[in-house]
This record gives structure tokens, C-alpha cells and sequence, in this order.
């Protein structure tokens, strides 16, 4: 096969595996030994396809299809998930070949990092992917990290392992306060961490909440989820979470990786999940995005979508119910119209009357209410609002 040799050495070797020096090693803590059976899939991958390039046959990369033809909406589990569509790389393929490089070149890298207990973010991992391939060669593998971010989820899918388990971190987003306590096992030390004592900032949610964190103790009724962080801050102050007994988590907007995963670890734990966002289409889609994952995420379905949580408030029904909120109420934009339309569009949303209602209600009326006008009253009025909605249970699905 032409360029064969060129390609073992500058490509796949590096995934394949090193000949193990033999001296003795200190214990694996249970991270690095999951760092390492990563590690193990990545090279099994690089020798699979050494494999077949000994055998002079064109070395393939499979992985799930990831485009909309592939994402399904799956009722009987209630999330967003990947179909059955695969697509094959392969390296001899003139209009694959750059690709599949690409793809190994990320690969090998990444197990590099798992080797090392080395994390970085994926603009990091770009970085390091610009280096010239081979003897004599002056070609750049990437020229954007929008060519690299794709692969990785390409890797993630194929490795059924996510970006995190690679030792690959996005940004933090999402603060904690509450009865819970955590172990965090990091970059050598061991830290507790009780997030009933954070103060006014609380826990930030890092990337990564599987990966050498642990549960120590959690003793709470229920997590709520607040859209905006300066609704958390205000509920925080009134210490919301210790009269209530809950955790209280702001995404702070739409829910990172980090945040929706640990609020899937939450409700596997039995805990209630209740959201509490802006009364718009866009507050909503927080809410569903957590519920039922997204479609940009749909390879991560089970580990990110929380099916059981339920919809607290703010609704149009409210309006009804809090006479004050009628004079409140602000005009939505065209964006805000547009987007509720979208949402009316969506199987997982469309089968459940009430959303239907409230979507209908602010085509109709050009009306939204923001989650902050529940402090018209009073400041500690939001705190009662969602007292009494969680009492009697007025949750939409």
C-alpha cells in the first residue's frame, strides 16, 4: 500500500501499544485505573487498524452517523438519542484519507494525555495537533479547531466514552449550594468539599463530575434547578436550600456537559428534579434540554438527559394564579416568537398538552414573564412561590 510506511510511524504507532518498562509502579488509584482502560480502547483501535495494514488492506474508522437523518427522539426512554446510521472512513479513500488522519492523529493524542493523567481543554488539544506529518513533510493536519472538535465527538461515539473520559475539559459552568458532600480526587490531591459551606459564591461545577469525584454524603428532598445565577444568589442569601432541604443549582443559562451530568447523577439517586427558568421559549428550552437532552448531544443521551425532572415555573398559567404578575408581564421579541414556534415543532414537546398551551398562550398574547418579577411583591417572594408549587405539586411534564 502506498505510503504505508509513512503512515504506521507518523500516525498509528503512536496509538498502538508501547512496550511496558518493567519497574515498579505505585498503586492506581480507581481514576487513573479508568484513565487507563481508555487509554486500552484507544490502543486497541490504533492496533486494529496496524492489523489491517499488515494484512495490505485499507485501515477503517467506524463510528455512528451524527447528522439529523440519525438523531431520533425515543419515547419509550424519553431522550434524544443517536439512531442506528454508521459511516466507515477509510484511509484510502482520496476523500476521506485527510479525515481519517485527522482522526487518528486525535486519538493518539489522547491516549498521550490519559498516559500522562494530563488533562487539557480542546483548544488545547488543537495546539497540539498542529505539527507537520512525517520525514520531509511540511503539511499542516489542522487549520481551524472547528476540523478537530467534530472528531473528537466522532471518538466519543465510537469509543462509547465522553470527551471528559479522555481527559479532555470544557469550560466550568454552574454553581452548587446545598446538603451535599463530595470527594474530589485531582492533579495528585484529595479534596471534601461541602457545599452547605461555599458561602455566596458556592460549588462551581467542574467539566468533569464522574472522574475522580465521589459522593460522600448527600441528605436532601429535592434538587431545583434556577435558570438565571442571580436568582441563585437570591435564594441563596434567604438560604432557600437549608429551610427546604435541597440542593439548589443554577446553570447559569443553558446547562453545560458538566452541569446536566451531574443532575443525571442526582436524580439516579432518587432525588426529585424541579426546574425554575424565565417564562419564554428560551427559558424553556433549558428546562428541555435538561429533561430530554438536545440534538447537538444526542450521542451523550443517557449520561446527560434527565427524563423525570419536571417543569416548576414560571408558566403563562401563573398569571392566573398571581394577579400581580399580569402587570409584569413584558413583550416578547421576535426571536422570543420565533423560537416558541420552533419548540411546537418538536415530537418531545409537542405531545404534551399543557406545553402546547403555554407555547400557544405567548403566540397569542406576545407576552413573557421573567423569572426576577416574582420579586415585585417582595424579595422573598420567590421563595414562597416555589414553596407553594412544590407543596401542591403544580408541575407541568
Amino acid at each position: 500500500m502506498k505510503g504505508k510506511s509513512n503512515f504506521r510511524r507518523a500516525t498509528v504507532l503512536p496509538m498502538a501499544k508501547e512496550e511496558e518498562k518493567k519497574v515498579a509502579q505505585p498503586a492506581k488509584t480507581t481514576q487513573q485505573k479508568k484513565g487507563l482502560e481508555t487509554a486500552d480502547r484507544l490502543e486497541h483501535l490504533g492496533l486494529d487498524m496496524l492489523s489491517q495494514i499488515e494484512a495490505d488492506t485499507s485501515p477503517t474508522f467506524t463510528t455512528a452517523l451524527r447528522s439529523k437523518g440519525n438523531i431520533i427522539y425515543d419515547n419509550g426512554v424519553g431522550f434524544i438519542r443517536l439512531g442506528d446510521k454508521t459511516e466507515e472512513r477509510r484511509f484510502i479513500n482520496v476523500g476521506q484519507a485527510r479525515k481519517f488522519m485527522q482522526t487518528v492523529a486525535i486519538a493518539a493524542k489522547c491516549k498521550k494525555f490519559l498516559r500522562e493523567d494530563a488533562h487539557t481543554s480542546i483548544r488545547g488539544l488543537f495546539y497540539q495537533l498542529k505539527f507537520s506529518l512525517g520525514e520531509n513533510l511540511d503539511e499542516e493536519l489542522f487549520s481551524e479547531q472547528s476540523e478537530s472538535n467534530p472528531l473528537v465527538e466522532d471518538l466519543e461515539v465510537a469509543l462509547g466514552v465522553k470527551r471528559e473520559d479522555l481527559n479532555l475539559n470544557t469550560d466550568r459552568k454552574g454553581v452548587v449550594a446545598g446538603p451535599m458532600v463530595l470527594r474530589d480526587k485531582f492533579g495528585g490531591d484529595e479534596v471534601e468539599i461541602d457545599c452547605r459551606k461555599q458561602g455566596r459564591s458556592g460549588w462551581m461545577i467542574p467539566s468533569d463530575v464522574d472522574n475522580g469525584m465521589e459522593f460522600v454524603d448527600m441528605d436532601a428532598d429535592y434538587v431545583l434547578v434556577v435558570e438565571k445565577d442571580a436568582m441563585w444568589q437570591r435564594l441563596n442569601e434567604d438560604k432557600f436550600w437549608k429551610k427546604e432541604n435541597c440542593i439548589l443549582i443554577t446553570p447559569k443559562g443553558q446547562a453545560s456537559r458538566g452541569c446536566r451530568r451531574l443532575i443525571r447523577k442526582l436524580a439516579s439517586k432518587k432525588l426529585p428534579v424541579y426546574c425554575f427558568t424565565d417564562c419564554d421559549a428560551w427559558g424553556w428550552y433549558i428546562y428541555w434540554a435538561i429533561k430530554s437532552g438536545s440534538m447537538n448531544l444526542a450521542y451523550l443521551g443517557s449520561d446527560i438527559a434527565t427524563p423525570e425532572a419536571r417543569f416548576v415555573g414560571v408558566t403563562m398559567a401563573d398569571i392566573k394564579d398571581y394577579d400581580f404578575l399580569e402587570q409584569l408581564t413584558i413583550k416578547a421579541k421576535e426571536v422570543d416568537i420565533k423560537r416558541a414556534e420552533e419548540m411546537l415543532a418538536y415530537e418531545w414537546i409537542s405531545i404534551h398538552k399543557d406545553w402546547v398551551n403555554e407555547l400557544k398562550t405567548v403566540l397569542r398574547t406576545k407576552k413573557k414573564i421573567e423569572q426576577d418579577a416574582l420579586q415585585g411583591p417582595r424579595l422573598s417572594f420567590v421563595g414562597e412561590y416555589l414553596r407553594d408549587k412544590i407543596e401542591k405539586k403544580k408541575f407541568l411534564a
